[in-house]
Formats: C-alpha cells, structure tokens, sequence
C-alpha cells in the first residue's frame, strides 16, 4: 500500500472529525471523565488494531486517550491509517 498524497490526505481528514496529520501520521485526543473509562477506550482500540493488524501509538492517562496511526512500513501515511481511524471513530 502507497503513501498518500498530500492532497488526499487533506480530503480524507476532512471526512474525520477532529483528527490532526503532520503530514506522517494522524492523532486524535479523546476525552473521557475517569481514568476507568480512558483504559476502557484504549482495550476497544486495541482490540481493533488486533483485528486489522495495524497498530497505532497510543497515550493514555486520567480523562484521555491520544490515538495516533501512521503506516511504518511505508513511512507514511496509508490507506490502512484512515481506515483504522474510521474504525476507532466508530467505537
């Protein structure tokens, strides 16, 4: 799978709400009440990296979730990024 241009990348993002790229990667923070309900977040998106083998980077703490998707293997970003954006949105 090739790295997305610049310019698809752009629509693509448009589609996600709140999603930010710096041209590599895409992030999203998420927002939570507890720190119970940020782990509870951070299994479901795990469970779906599991499932699409494809992993993102993820930071966590009380009331949060920062959920960040690149493609390393192509050093950039993918189809397979948007995808498994789509997919943590949906949770």
């Amino acid at each position: 799978m090739g790295v997305l241009a610049q310019n698809i990348i752009d629509e693509k993002l448009a589609e996600l709400e709140e999603w930010g790229s710096d041209g590599k990667s895409i992030s999203k923070r998420f927002e939570f009440k507890n720190f119970a309900q940020s782990l509870e977040f951070v299994n479901k998106v795990g469970a779906i990296a599991e499932d699409s083998n494809h992993h993102p980077d993820i930071e966590f703490g009380w009331g949060y979730a920062l959920i960040t998707f690149t493609s390393h293997d192509a050093g950039g970003l993918t189809e397979k990024d948007f995808a498994a954006a789509e997919r943590v949105e949906g949770i």
